[in-house]
């Protein structure tokens, strides 16, 4: 018997946020605790900060890079088994990863199995919520991101208060069940009736001569299904987005990463120090939401860009005050500006790829934004790791963050103005053409003396448009206010 599908914008359409919300709390939160175990680790694998921060590196990175596989998964088995499997992975993952003996166990086990179950179950409830949300997509992203804010809040205090009494190993063995809860959450996730046609696929039957296709050949039209090469190719706003996105990612993460070992360096108690954290995912838990309302009102429907642009300029901004100093007083106000910005971020970055793109072709435009964006997120905590250890000042990279936030910001704003300037221009050009051709021709119709023949004259006449009796004679009058006079 088939299962019956769920509505849009009907009532377990809030059951499914929920999910998302818990979802996103378990997966996205997560990698910011890495800075609690970031000294632990370097210090029992004899580690330099550029090996240790690949743990966290790998880890974001295949959480983003693994949407074109999760979108696979999704198209065969669907959003709820792909997200309970992720649960299942992310457990494995972690289990496997609290008896690692080098960091190379720990780049496949933490880094690249837990990831990848991060992916699958982040990916599939931020994308079926877009279906289940239709009016209400704005709010409903935005409430559905404050999950990653209680993450941040809630994983550092788990992790430092495990990490006292059980040890980085025996901490890794409890998020194993933690991670289980990703399996209830997509279990939640049932399917749901779109507005989007059904795509029949036919087969035709090829000649008998026709060769087979090759194997390169498949992946490439497989790649190509999955991608959405053709958007980046022909949407302007998509590309400037995606390019944005990336950039910005360079710096992005950083603070996340680095700050608690930037306080602890600086004579802060590390359980004050992992406090600083939690600041910024608790006030995004308000923040969030009222970025999401701010967002969804008409007046802000068509400036969502520009808003963005702003959050990433303000962030970049914030993280320059970090890096002048370390005092624990400055570093709580630095933590609540740096939520500010950081809000309008998370609020906004879905809902702007969902309004640059048709939803038909969010999942394949979320698996090329998300691989591009994995892609910078694997360069940037070793990179920042690799200029620490050669500069051995933490000021430098509040410096990176702040320029790569800074320059993606100025970019795309001024990209999407200009964008929005010709588009304004072209469609402008193709009115006036519009009216040029549509304009009617009227004329006075002349009889020469000697010749029969009659001639059109353009001419406007204002008298026309008198009434009656003041009209000179011989004048009909016209709707357009040009006149008609005949001689006989």
């Amino acid at each position: 018997m088939p299962q019956a599908l769920e509505q849009a914008d009907g009532r377990w359409a809030w059951v499914v946020l929920l999910a998302s919300l818990v979802s996103q709390g378990l997966t996205l939160g997560f990698p910011t605790c890495i800075g609690i175990f970031f000294s632990e680790l370097k210090h029992d694998f004899q580690a330099s900060n550029s090996e240790t921060s690949w743990v966290p590196s790998i880890m974001i990175a295949v959480i983003h890079i693994g949407g074109p596989l999760c979108g696979v998964l999704v198209e065969r088995f669907g959003y709820r088994v792909t997200a309970m499997l992720g649960g299942v992975l992310a457990s494995l993952g972690m289990v496997a990863s609290s008896f690692s003996h080098t960091l190379i166990q720990l780049y496949i086990t933490a880094g690249f199995i837990t990831g990848l179950g991060m992916c699958f179950s982040f990916q599939s409830s931020v994308t079926v919520l877009g279906f289940y949300f239709i009016r209400q997509r704005a709010l409903a992203n935005a409430l559905a991101s404050t999950g990653t804010s209680l993450g941040i809040t809630l994983w550092p205090l788990l992790s430092l208060y495990l990490l006292e009494e059980l040890g980085w190993r025996g901490t890794f063995l409890v998020f194993a069940g933690v991670f289980l809860h990703c399996c209830a959450c997509g279990a939640i996730l049932r399917p749901v009736a779109t507005n989007m046609p059904l795509k029949t696929t036919e087969i035709p039957l090829l000649p008998p001569k026709t060769p087979a296709l090759g194997c390169l050949a498949v992946c490439g039209r497989t790649i190509q299904r999955r991608l959405a090469f053709d958007i980046l190719r022909h949407n302007a706003r998509y590309c400037v987005f995606t390019l944005g996105v990336m950039w910005m990612i360079l710096g992005f993460p950083l603070p996340h990463v680095f700050l608690v070992p930037y306080a602890v360096r600086h004579g802060v108690d590390e359980q004050r120090a992992a406090l600083l954290i939690s600041i910024i995912g608790f006030s995004n838990i308000f923040l969030r939401p009222v970025a999401g309302l701010v967002a969804s009102q008409p007046a802000f429907a068509s400036h969502r860009k520009y808003l963005f642009s702003l959050a990433v300029l303000l962030n970049g901004l914030t993280n320059l005050v970090c890096a002048v100093s370390a005092d624990f007083s400055v570093l709580v106000g630095y933590s609540l500006a740096y939520s500010v910005s950081m809000s309008g971020i998370g609020a906004l970055m879905f809902q702007v790829l969902m309004d640059i793109v048709p939803m038909e072709r969010f999942p394949s435009a979320l698996g090329l934004f998300t691989i591009l964006e994995g892609i910078a997120l694997l360069i940037s905590p070793p990179l920042a790791g690799l200029l620490l250890d050669t500069t051995n000042n933490f000021s430098y990279i509040f410096f990176m963050s702040s320029f790569f936030l800074i320059s993606a910001a100025l970019f795309m704003g001024g990209s999407f103005y200009s964008l929005q300037q010709k588009e304004q221009h072209s469609k402008q050009t193709e009115k006036e053409g519009a009216r040029e051709e549509a304009a009617p021709e009227w004329g006075q119709i002349l009889e020469g003396k000697d010749s029969p023949e009659k001639r059109l004259c353009p001419e406007i006449i204002t008298g026309a448009n008198l009434p009656p009796p003041h009209r000179p004679a011989g004048m009909n009058k016209h709707p357009s206010g040009y006149r008609v006079s005949s001689r006989t």
